[in-house]
């Protein structure tokens, strides 16, 4: 609406592509500088926002850094600044990054300009940190409020969670969104599910563009009822009918859980926010959790690595990008994935590296015979002409040296489809006209600095500690989350983030264990016992045997344990203690 531009600091590529291309699309011209761009790119880009009339420039908080992008940025006619994801600058954010820090800079050579900040998970510690460390003065707050009446909060146990899902699919036959902790368990689970008579997808963050627009769609146009996913779905879905968001982990903060399970009902129907736990999560959360947060011997060590791998010398590598496959990674230096992947992200956050996790395949090529051939060999090919052409085009050193191939780029110009423009490649590589090698990664890594081994490191290490610290207090707040049996689940929520409130929500599973009518524990346990007289079996099959619920049966199993009435088999099944 203002004339000049918008200036949006973003640390997420994913999210500034998606952003541009969702402007573009609407004839609203914006640019995003992300990491990758070569400085003469650079230089062609920010002058386009000076002379081009563009209304958006996205920016990394990292670009800031470059001393000439600032003196190019303050000569941009900025109407607007605003910070996305503003909970990065604070140190008890849940994603800290040291660049943000740098942002308050930008108020000397914008005193006029408005900021704007921008979170949707702050708690009351991060909103102040926003404040100060953005230097904002006398700031207007908009805050909505937390709570989402028609969201019921549901924390069930569940022995077997599969059984339970099933439950709640037949129940709920409305699109679910079902979050696991990897990939992995994304194909199992949405293979179980498909095997038992539900219709559903996965996605997560190694599958290629196609594969993820492919699954995404069938999910949103609701030729499936559910995708399982891990936390690399969530950017830019708005499906307003989702009824049912499941976690089978439990999530290791809850900003991200409040966040994730906030895509259910966003059209103001009811809808469920599940989360199932099994007596044995909390410990294996635990464990898993410690053993996966890197140390700064671990930092350390993964570092000097990683610059050996890519052949990186002391004092070099600034600027340098590869591809990268983290599996190649691990196995190459016998590191644990999970706990490498943290380490990595962690660097990612401190700037020294930028990792970015869209999928790509690598094409190298380079003409083996020399032009004068190649233009006699399309004379006598006339239907590959167009492709070749354009190749020769794009690409003028492709003669003298293995060059880097975007195929997709080369089909648009070609007016020819991608799997048209690999027919050509592979044909020419038959007959030894072109040298052609593919493959796939699933990230591009590049570094921001020169390698300095330990120094690099002992910069960051402070924020490390921190950060560990701030990561195993957001896992007992799960904890608690899931372990308070005696408060409404959505005060629990709305309190971790300093909203109180005195009223129950009257939806989520406690407001409706303590609403439903105490049962006659005494005859059920008495049937419980008879029935355990004649045969042992599983907490499932009581369940269907005595046709009630699973907390309560699961309930009165404790207490016939704790009484000594009952004991529990290694099978998992109960029988009568003799």
């Amino acid at each position: 609406m203002k004339d000049g531009i918008c200036l949006v600091i973003s640390p997420l590529v994913a999210l500034m592509k998606d952003q541009v291309a969702n402007l573009q699309a609407r004839n609203i011209k914006a640019i995003a500088l992300t990491g990758g761009i070569r400085s003469e790119e650079m230089i062609d880009l920010l002058d386009n926002c000076q002379f081009g009339n563009y209304k958006f420039l996205y920016l990394s908080p990292e670009r800031l850094q470059s001393d000439w992008i600032l003196d190019r940025i303050k000569n941009l006619p900025i109407n607007l600044i605003a910070i996305d994801e503003a909970h990065c600058v604070s140190q008890w954010g849940h994603d800290f990054r040291p660049a943000y820090l740098k942002i308050s800079e930008l108020k000397k050579h914008f005193q006029k300009v408005p900021f704007l900040a921008l979170t949707a998970t702050a708690t009351p510690r991060v909103k102040e940190d926003i404040i100060a460390e953005t230097a904002l003065q006398n700031p207007q707050i908009f805050q909505k409020s937390f709570a989402r009446n028609n969201i019921a909060y549901m924390v069930i146990e569940a022995e077997d969670k599969l059984y339970k899902i099933e439950q709640v699919l037949k129940k709920n036959p409305q699109p679910s969104i079902i979050y696991v902790r990897n990939r992995r368990s994304c194909m199992d689970l949405s293979n179980q599910l498909n095997a038992i008579g539900f219709k559903a997808t996965y996605y997560h963050g190694g599958l290629s563009p196609k594969e993820k627009d492919k699954n995404m769609a069938l999910w949103m146009q609701e030729e499936v009822q559910v995708i399982v996913a891990t936390n690399a779905f969530g950017m830019g879905i708005d499906k307003a009918n989702v009824k049912t968001v499941i976690h089978i982990q439990l999530p290791d903060n809850i900003e991200n859980y409040y966040q994730e399970s906030g895509r259910a009902g966003r059209d103001g129907e009811k809808a469920f926010a599940i989360l199932l736990t099994s007596p044995s999560d909390t410990l294996q959360a635990e464990n898993q959790f410690l053993s996966n947060l890197p140390d700064k011997a671990f930092l350390n060590s993964i570092y000097i690595k990683l610059c050996n791998y890519f052949q990186i010398a002391y004092g070099e590598g600034i600027n340098e990008q590869f591809a990268f496959n983290l599996n190649h990674f691990c196995l190459k230096y016998n590191f644990p994935t999970l706990k490498t992947y943290n380490a990595f992200q962690f660097l990612d956050r401190q700037g020294i590296i930028s990792l970015s996790q869209e999928f790509s395949e690598k094409i190298k090529l380079q003409f083996l015979i020399p032009s004068k051939e190649v233009l006699r060999y399309i004379s006598l090919n006339p239907n590959d002409e167009e492709i070749m052409l354009t190749m020769l085009r794009a690409y003028p050193g492709i003669y003298e040296m293995q060059t880097a191939f975007n195929l997709d780029f080369i089909a648009k110009k070609s007016n020819h489809t991608s799997i048209e423009v690999q027919a050509v490649l592979q044909k020419l590589k038959e007959k030894n006209i072109i040298e052609y090698q593919a493959k796939n990664n699933d990230a591009s890594l590049l570094f921001n600095e020169i390698r300095e081994d330990e120094r690099t490191i002992n910069r960051v290490a402070k924020y490390l500690e921190r950060q560990n610290q701030l990561k195993k207090e957001q896992l007992q707040s799960v904890i608690h989350y899931i372990n308070e049996k005696q408060i409404c689940k959505n005060r629990l929520i709305l309190d971790y983030f300093g909203e109180k409130t005195a009223t129950d929500c009257g939806i989520c599973s406690y407001c409706i264990g303590k609403n439903k009518k105490v049962k006659n524990t005494n005859s059920l346990a008495a049937t419980i016992l008879s029935v355990l007289q004649t045969e042992e079996l599983n907490s499932r099959e009581i369940q269907e045997r005595i046709q009630t619920d699973t907390e309560t049966v699961i309930e009165i199993l404790q207490q016939l344990l704790e009484q000594e009435q009952i004991v529990i088999k290694a099978n998992n099944k109960y029988t009568i203690h003799h």
